[in-house]
């Protein structure tokens, strides 16, 4: 795999210093599904709320600490158990994966604050890619790694696009046609160009949950404010330009924040009381 841009999700120290997330998220064309024509109206899905440091393992008290632990070892968000139980039984979603959605939603908001982007969204997408982690029976083990090779269809123009080979197969391993590779279906060239090493191991894996979400978030911030529902809209349709695409993503990022459980509140001397304010892009 290629080198990238290192990046560590270092989420108590993230947490501490008082970084919610609002709602929304920017994406850029990285997955292939059919494509339709038909209008679907501009929405954002309402947030999913998100662990605070109530429910951190040791996030400290201190609002102006910062990250101090090994990066390769923060990888994973340093997040109640009882929270990531919680959640993950009430979303589907496994633990580990959910982990990486929130770590490197967090991730997000301290490098492109003006995103406003929200784990659900990012773990709605993660869903319809590939049932977050499970496409084609591969599942995501303890380090982030899937079991095996997450792939997507042969993108050969037969109900998909037609993409011929930009990798050599290196990523894909077909020589032929391009495939989607990884939990959240990147495309190889743009795997190439944006790949982003989320766990501090020197390597860039699609196939990797950490590097993956990382990934995912910093080409979906790239399009800029994305927490209205005109940007919502835009950057879903630049992920998958289809009307039932957006329509699923809507639908299931509020599926997840209808069943997800309220986190915990905040200590004031934490997270300042305004920090949800209503500019975080959720409907009203």
């Amino acid at each position: 795999m290629g080198t990238g841009s290192k990046v560590f999700v270092a989420i108590a120290g993230l947490l501490a210093l008082g970084l919610l997330v609002g709602s929304g998220v920017v994406i850029t064309k990285l997955s292939l599904q059919p494509d339709s024509s038909q209008a679907a109206g501009s929405q954002t899905p309402d947030p999913a709320p998100l662990p605070t440091p109530d429910s951190l393992d040791g996030a400290g008290d201190d609002p102006t600490a910062t990250p101090t632990a090994d990066p390769a070892a923060v990888a994973k968000a340093d997040l109640s158990l009882d929270w990531l139980d919680d959640t993950s039984e009430k979303t589907n979603i496994p633990r580990r994966v959910l982990q990486a959605y929130v770590g490197a939603t967090l991730w997000g908001a301290r490098e492109y604050p003006s995103c406003n982007l929200n784990w659900n969204t990012l773990a709605a997408i993660g869903a319809i890619e590939s049932n977050h982690g499970r496409l084609g029976g591969a599942s995501i083990k303890d380090d982030g790694n899937a079991d095996k090779d997450i792939l997507g269809p042969q993108l050969n123009g037969q109900g998909f696009k037609r993409i011929n080979d930009t990798d050599k197969g290196r990523l894909d391993g077909d020589t032929e046609f391009d495939r989607a590779v990884g939990p959240m279906q990147f495309l190889p060239q743009t795997w190439q160009s944006m790949a982003k090493d989320g766990n501090g191991d020197g390597r860039t894996n699609p196939n990797n949950i950490d590097d993956a979400t990382v990934t995912a978030v910093a080409y979906l911030c790239q399009s800029g404010n994305i927490g209205t529902s005109v940007g919502w809209d835009k950057a879903i349709r630049a992920y998958n330009d289809s009307d039932d695409y957006v329509q699923k993503v809507f639908a299931t990022a509020n599926n997840i924040a209808r069943v997800t459980s309220p986190a915990p509140a905040p200590a004031p001397a934490t997270v300042p009381a305004n920090n949800n304010s209503n500019n975080n892009g959720q409907r009203r």
